[in-house]
């Protein structure tokens, strides 16, 4: 008769098949799911919390998808041909350089399957996107953390911590989840100053929302021949983020490496006709850009007025200090119908991650935020008085 036997988690055929590393990674938090939230509450909600773009996907990508999923019974274009072919006409280049992800996030993970092995070192700015640290932990990689100047990159600082054994170098630009930049000088300068065999990773994710001269010619960098590899994705201004879609630049022979260890369906059908539609969407593009430029303003504006302090965005979202915890903010946000992003993640213990959203969307976020000020002053000034 079979008896039922337990294990603890030490001595269990699972603890005993992972990795060490891999028991070490903290998952990266998923938020809960908008209308989990509006059931609970009873009440309409708003989600600002994962940089989406609040106008949406773009209605041509819309009509493309729809199309495609007539078709959903075949597999997908394994190497994505047409839309590779229209990003290479886009951007002049040859699309052997060119390799689609689902989305930019499984691209940084790819260059770590790819390139990174146990031993190997991976420097990051300390304050950066956590997917480079679980990609590059989960193959047994070291990662090193350089120290930002005001919460930006130090392009200095990661020259610093290179060591013999650092393999790639990630950096995002314009930084998530600080919204900070370098220039295309400052990282013409890194690249001169490197050994020949570190690979730049360069997470451009929010690329069309910067507004500085100067900000980026990564694509002539990785003409030039560059040891570089310029990720970007229709997760924000395109409004795609649902269906995974992102793509690489590099060198022809850094993208046949990464095709070696790619999935071979990687990129779903539906999500390359809608991306080569949105590339289309001239009209979509502009309405994102322009608006989260006027959004940025009033929001910033009216934390100005209210002495917020935050650090200032080139990208579609703005890192705000609260002063308070931001876990305990972020559920009396919650509480309010507002979902933001809490930072202790990032080590910004005080700080919250707010997108951009839409006027009334901004609206209803600063009118919570002022609810939760004031409640928090008054049990702060009951506290005292007890």
């Amino acid at each position: 008769m079979a008896t039922s036997r337990s294990f603890s988690t030490s001595r269990s055929p699972i603890s005993h098949l992972v990795t060490a590393w891999a028991r070490s990674l903290e998952p990266y938090p998923p938020g809960k799911p908008i209308e989990e939230v509006e059931r609970e509450l009873g009440h309409p909600a708003i989600k600002l919390a994962s940089n989406e773009n609040p106008w949406g996907p773009s209605p041509l990508a819309v009509e493309a998808a729809t199309r495609a999923l007539q078709k959903a019974s075949f597999y997908p274009d394994g190497g994505g041909y047409y839309l590779r072919e229209k990003l290479a006409a886009l951007h002049q280049l040859d699309m052997d350089r060119i390799i689609l992800g689902a989305g930019s996030t499984e691209l940084i993970e790819l260059v770590a399957r790819t390139c990174v092995a146990p031993g190997d070192d991976v420097v990051v700015s300390e304050k950066s996107f956590y997917i480079y640290d679980t990609a590059t932990r989960s193959m047994g990689g070291r990662i090193i953390k350089a120290p930002m100047r005001e919460l930006a990159c130090d392009l200095e600082a990661i020259r610093a911590a290179v060591t013999a054994k650092t393999k790639i170098i990630y950096l995002a630009n314009p930084n998530n989840p600080t919204g900070t930049m370098f220039t295309a000088d400052a990282l013409e300068n890194l690249l001169d100053s490197l050994p020949a065999w570190i690979l730049v990773v360069l997470d451009e994710a929010y690329y069309d929302y910067v507004p500085a001269p100067g900000y980026s010619r990564s694509l002539d960098q990785v003409r030039e021949g560059r040891n570089l590899l310029v990720l970007r994705t229709f997760s924000k201004v395109h409004g795609l983020a649902g269906l995974r879609i992102g793509y690489g630049v590099g060198s022809e022979q850094l993208i046949e490496a990464l095709n070696r260890v790619r999935s071979p369906f990687n990129a779903s059908a539906v999500a390359q006709a809608a991306a080569m539609a949105a590339l289309d969407d001239h009209e979509h593009l502009r309405l994102s850009v322009e608006s989260n430029a006027r959004e940025m303003e009033f929001l910033t504006r009216e934390l100005d007025a209210r002495g917020i302090r935050y650090t200032p965005s080139v990208a579609n979202f703005v890192l705000i200090e609260t002063g308070r915890d931001c876990n305990e903010d972020f559920r009396q946000l919650l509480h309010e119908g507002v979902i933001v992003r809490p930072m202790k993640l990032y080590d910004l213990p005080t700080s919250l991650r707010v997108t951009v959203g839409t006027h009334a969307e901004n609206r209803t976020f600063l009118e919570a935020l002022d609810r939760v000020s004031q409640l928090t002053m008054a049990l702060e000034t009951v506290s005292v008085k007890s």
